[in-house]
């Protein structure tokens, strides 16, 4: 547990920025801010910070409690990690791939797509999942004009899957990535705010299959918003962000992670936020803000603080009853909440699981029966840094439950839960996981702390902007407005910073 909660004064010392909110987006604000010179105090309301990038301790192993990797279609998280000196601890995952659960049994998830849509229809993997007809079916798509699903001024994930490359590919691939790292139905999920970009490269390609390669490659991503140099930051030598991230690249890694756990970004980043005389306050609530001449008063229980600049890093529903009192044209566009999320996370002595009968994890398709879980995690075959700690024999899976609409994995007991997860874990895996095998367990819940970007949603976020940039000195970040996943708030974080300081050098 982080704390560093001061005794309470009432002082109304003025300060040059307060950022609301201690999560990942509050915490590379207050970074951005600091390093400008700004003076700044975070307030979290909780009493650790980090957000969804936490930690526990699981039979004496520190686990990452939620995020554990971070995708590499950008720089971002690179150059932010480098600028933390860990750019040496970015790690790949092992080589092997994913799997995912169908009704009639596991596949092979085809390595080179995104959001579980192919580059290609005839790889192997891919035709192995859909069939022949399947894959002749979905490659359809390289002969339609590039107007089928991008001519709509917003589209669903799976309107747009359906309508290039047909059914089989929404249900059988699509879906199942859709719900494990969305938690949500394709059919009603934003594909703007997913996979940013996709339909204007479509557009350009004439085709889904060529814009996914074209993802993939990062020949169709822009330019990220932070262009730091090629600097290493404090701490261990390594390469850089930047470095980092075009090596991940060259060896086709979607994602990536941190030797010792995501987690431990967060921590770097308190560290230097202290160095930096950041005023940084856990347990500490606030409760009202509003407008007084040229400065914003945030009040909380015991103390008010003052500053020429708020950043609010909240959640989206929160943000919006935060605000909405001085900000009445925000009311309307308060988000829904997230679905609760739980994971599972079970510690096991089976040395039958050092073959890694399903690579590096499951996905599991909505109309698999039997099956509770959403997807499977196996973390010990995933990350090699975990596995040599956990030592031969002994792995680690983690198990998530809960998805837009599905509410049931917020009423069970944890100890209900993980009966559960014993259940899924042996169906999943192939191999009967017992409590006799268990070696340690955890549940953590997340409470609406995944933004559903429901279609829509990039509409909304423009119009939350607009009446945002029209108040001085307010900048609101977080994932409702970014897109979920580390990746996406980093860089967008990062991006509204940069315009702030920027504005107030000139």
């Amino acid at each position: 547990m982080i704390r560093t909660h001061n005794k309470p004064t009432h002082s109304e010392r003025p300060f040059d920025a307060v950022v609301v909110g201690g999560g990942i987006s509050g915490l590379v604000a207050a970074w951005d801010l600091a390093r400008s010179g700004t003076r700044v105090t975070l307030l979290e309301a909780s009493e650790r910070f980090g957000g969804c990038v936490g930690s526990h301790i699981v039979a004496g192993l520190t686990l990452d409690s939620g995020a554990e990797s971070f995708a590499t279609r950008t720089s971002a998280v690179a150059v932010l990690a480098a600028e933390l000196g860990l750019s040496s601890h970015i790690v790949p995952p092992r080589p092997g791939g994913a799997w995912v659960q169908l009704p009639e049994g596991p596949r092979e998830l085809p390595k080179t797509g995104v959001l579980g849509i192919p580059a290609n229809p005839w790889d192997p993997e891919v035709r192995r999942t859909l069939g022949l007809l399947g894959s002749m079916r979905a490659s359809l798509d390289r002969y339609f004009p590039a107007s089928v699903g991008t001519s709509a001024e917003v589209t669903s994930v799976a309107s747009l899957v359906r309508a290039r490359m047909g059914r089989r590919v929404l249900q059988r691939l699509v879906a199942p990535v859709v719900g494990g790292v969305h938690s949500a139905d394709p059919e009603g999920l934003d594909v703007d705010m997913v996979v940013p970009g996709l339909r204007a490269e479509l557009r350009r390609q004439g085709s889904l299959a060529a814009a996914v390669a074209a993802q993939r490659s990062g020949k169709g991503q822009p330019a990220p918003a932070v262009t730091d140099s090629d600097q290493d930051g404090p701490g261990a030598p390594g390469p850089s962000g930047q470095q980092a991230g075009r090596q991940l690249a060259k060896a086709g890694s979607a994602v990536a992670g941190l030797s010792g756990g995501m987690h431990t970004l967060v921590t770097a980043l308190v560290a230097e936020l202290r160095k930096l005389g950041v005023e940084l306050l856990a347990g500490v609530r606030a409760d009202a803000v509003r407008r007084d001449g040229a400065a914003w008063v945030v009040a909380t229980r015991d103390r008010n603080f003052q500053a020429e600049r708020l950043v609010v890093a909240l959640d989206g529903p929160a943000a919006v009853n935060l605000l909405s009192p001085a900000l009445p044209d925000l009311a309307s566009l308060k988000p829904a909440e997230g679905p609760r999320i739980a994971l599972v996370t079970l510690v096991v002595d089976f040395p039958e699981l050092d073959r890694r009968p399903r690579g590096t994890g499951i996905l599991v398709a909505p109309q698999s029966p039997g099956i509770a879980a959403k997807a499977l995690t196996h973390a010990t075959a995933k990350w090699d840094w975990l596995a040599s700690e956990a030592g031969p024999g002994t792995h680690v899976l983690r198990l998530s439950y809960g998805r837009a609409g599905d509410g049931s994995a917020g009423h069970q007991t944890d100890i209900e839960l993980r009966d559960v997860a014993l259940q899924d874990a042996s169906a999943l895996l192939g191999v009967a996981v017992t409590g006799e095998d268990v070696l340690g367990w955890d549940v953590v819940r997340w409470n609406g702390a995944l933004p559903f970007a429901a279609v829509g949603h990039k509409r909304r976020v423009m119009d939350v902007r607009d009446v945002i940039a029209s108040v001085p000195g307010l900048v609101v970040v977080g994932g409702w407005l970014a897109g979920n996943g580390l990746a996406a708030v980093v860089e967008d974080t990062r991006s509204q910073m940069q315009r702030v300081i920027e504005a107030a050098s000139a």
